[in-house]
């Protein structure tokens, strides 16, 4: 698939089937988001590969709580149909976490520049990964989204996973076959956000 074509279309999928997907697959998303820039090409990443149902189900046991408090805004005034969709989406993946075929926990340290890292780049490394990530799996057909589910249950995160308290948690990217439509997403035009030679 084309580049263009792939990230023209790849719309967040949060209503992923249950079909597992093959190994070779998964490392392959994986190879391309190691293929991503990362500052003095330090590559300081970690991906943390979630495929066993128990260990999912008890991540989103940790996250449960927020998430039900998160469920409110669907009735919020003001609130327009898009979001409402985005919110039913986060609501759905999050219940049935558990069943999503594979979760990659995107992470990252902090090691650059080696003489005084900083926090600073660790996210430009994690960020870029994940979003070849995602555009990878696009291409072979996978559907994908991040979520912030992380940011509401770190230290459950940490625990679970077994991740160190010296790694940054990046994002935590949902990967399955679709059980929705692929679909050109949403962006505001391009002449809107350029600016030539000064702000």
């Amino acid at each position: 698939m084309d580049v263009f074509e792939a990230m023209e279309t790849c719309r967040a999928i949060r209503y992923l089937k249950p079909d597992p997907v093959p190994e070779a697959l998964i490392e392959k998303v994986i190879h391309g988001a190691t293929r991503a820039s990362s500052p003095g090409n330090s590559q300081g990443w970690d991906f943390v590969v979630v495929t066993d149902r128990d260990v999912k189900q008890r991540l989103a046991d940790a996250i449960a709580p927020v998430v039900g408090m998160n469920a409110a805004a669907l009735d919020s005034p003001g609130v327009s149909e898009g979001e409402r969709r985005m919110i039913r989406g986060a609501l759905h993946l999050a219940s049935h976490l558990a069943d999503v075929p594979v979760l990659i926990v995107c992470c990252a340290r902090k090691i650059y520049p080696p003489q005084d890292p900083q926090e600073l780049f660790v996210w430009s490394a994690v960020y870029p990964a994940s979003q070849n990530l995602i555009v990878a799996a696009r291409a072979l057909g996978l559907g994908t989204t991040f979520t912030t589910f992380h940011a509401v249950a770190e230290e459950a995160f940490r625990s679970i996973l077994g991740i160190p308290d010296e790694v940054f948690i990046g994002t935590t990217v949902a990967l399955g076959y679709p059980d929705r439509p692929f679909g050109p997403v949403r962006r505001r035009p391009v002449a809107e956000v350029i600016h030539r030679d000064r702000w």
